[in-house]
């Protein structure tokens, strides 16, 4: 039995998520309407996952969260605005060790609470199997794990550097992604030679916000593709939300373009998108091939190509990953090259380029 706690100030939205979860034959729920319930709660039903909105009275969710993580760690699930200021306060939640948040469909909650309860509940389950010390100041602690220098896995091929030339890293990731991609992207340099392009599930509303919060604390620029961009190394492409990211050619360059999602691809952006669309250009050995946390399999097909092609790919290990279902699935496959840590991808990546 799965043990939840509820925490949202409005009744309505209370009784729609237990409706949800009553649904479900292995989840007991209990409900708080504010961060000072929920904390008390915490301390006596000791729940196995948390929902928690963002905007409530006497406490908030993000005060409420930081409390949650020192004092009584548990993995949390962000029910967030689909605004602007909810998709910054969301990047915030998932920084402070939130391990996943779901969108509140906008206009009346009661009409489309639908849309919600499928991934409110796939993403509970997730998040009660995740790895919550990895997920908890995860940068800050892969820094600090960086300046240590310790090694806990060896790679599974010895490393070889890829042709001179053009160019492009591919990384795919969902759960858990936006502070694995910080703890990435923190570890290379200004003059990292190959553009980085990005697929990270999230709705539209957050994918440009998630893009300006890495461009603020990465030493490369990090940018959204809403229109076809020229890719140029030193910088990393995001795809945006609800929709795909792709890689064209326009005349001797390469661009990255956004796609309208298509039912093939279940996740959005797609990382098996992405990766195939690059192969129609590039040859495997131009190619480096990157999957981080995240539920399901995407990316893990395409880029096993890549492997089977002569090009590199990269599993973020197990013991950092917060759920290990997509790089899992490339391991899985025998077609990752190499299954590192995460505070080892980044030394790897610049040894793979230089």
């Amino acid at each position: 039995m799965i043990k939840i706690l509820v925490v949202d100030d409005s009744a309505l939205v209370r009784k729609l998520i237990g409706q949800a979860f009553s649904t479900q034959a292995d989840f007991e729920v209990r409900f708080a309407r504010n961060g000072r319930e929920a904390l008390a709660a915490i301390a006596t039903s000791r729940p196995d996952v948390i929902t928690l909105d963002i905007h409530m009275p006497e406490m908030d969710g993000l005060a409420c969260l930081d409390r949650i993580m020192i004092e009584t760690p548990c993995p949390v699930v962000m029910v967030s605005s689909m605004t602007a200021a909810g998709a910054d306060a969301t990047l915030e939640a998932l920084r402070l060790g939130a391990v996943d948040f779901v969108a509140k469909p906008t206009g009346a909650v009661s009409l489309q609470f639908d849309s919600l309860a499928r991934p409110l509940i796939e993403k509970v389950r997730a998040a009660a199997g995740a790895r919550l010390r990895t997920s908890l100041r995860l940068r800050e602690r892969v820094r600090f794990r960086m300046g240590e220098g310790t090694r806990t896995r060896s790679s599974v091929r010895k490393a070889k550097h890829v042709p001179e030339g053009e160019g492009l890293v591919l990384v795919g990731t969902s759960t858990g992604g936006p502070p694995a991609l910080e703890a990435l992207l923190d570890g290379l340099p200004a003059s990292f030679p190959w553009p980085i392009v990005v697929a990270q599930h999230m709705p539209a509303t957050f994918t440009g916000p998630l893009a300006r919060r890495l461009d603020g604390i990465s030493r490369l620029g990090v940018q959204e593709v809403r229109d076809p961009t020229a890719l140029v190394q030193g910088n990393v492409y995001i795809g945006r939300g609800d929709a795909d990211i792709i890689v064209s050619r326009r005349g001797p360059g390469l661009v990255a373009m956004a796609a309208p999602a298509q039912a093939d691809y279940p996740w959005h952006p797609s990382t098996d998108r992405l990766v195939r669309s690059a192969l129609n250009h590039m040859a495997p050995s131009q190619l480096i091939g990157i999957l981080m946390t995240g539920m399901g399999n995407d990316g893990a097909e395409a880029m096993a190509l890549i492997h089977a092609g002569g090009g590199r790919t990269i599993a973020e290990a197990e013991e950092t990953a917060v759920v290990w279902g997509m790089p899992g699935e490339l391991v899985k496959a025998n077609a990752a090259d190499f299954v590192e840590p995460l505070y080892r991808i980044a030394a790897l990546l610049k040894k793979l380029v230089s």
